[in-house]
């Protein structure tokens, strides 16, 4: 396989737009916590701290997501630096493990998918019980 240039820095708009989702998702999850612990200061309850606790898996889920999205892209960048010096069987390690991070981050996103969609789950739940009585 030829590694050019060109090929770790198709990754650069993809990774890019990865970290401004994780940024996100992590700004509204750090916005949620927030409000559930000012209402969890204000009136304990174990519903509320559940979530608490739901949302710190997630968040630390994000965490892990953009770090290694982060290491990924830095690779990328250092993949395309040992390119320019003429370094291809290094240039092509390196890009093998900005790619394998980059996997790596995409699981971590996919597991924190799946927290999220079962807290919303039974989020609902009760809507449920109530619409059956």
């Amino acid at each position: 396989m030829e590694l050019t240039l060109t090929t770790p820095a198709l990754l650069f708009p993809a990774i890019s737009l990865l970290l401004l989702a994780y940024t996100n998702r992590f700004l509204v999850l750090a916005q949620l916590v927030r409000e559930l612990h000012a209402k969890f200061k204000h009136e304990p309850d174990e519903i509320i701290s559940g979530q608490i606790e739901n949302l710190q898996k997630r968040i630390l889920l994000i965490r892990n997501m953009q770090i290694l999205g982060v290491s990924s892209f830095f690779l990328c960048v250092f993949c395309m630096f040992l390119i320019f010096l003429n370094h291809y069987d290094l240039a092509k390690f390196t890009f093998a493990c900005s790619l394998i991070l980059l996997m790596a981050s995409l699981g971590f996103s996919i597991r924190e998918l799946l927290i999220s969609a079962k807290a919303l789950t039974l989020q609902l739940s009760d809507c449920d019980i109530e619409i059956k009585k």
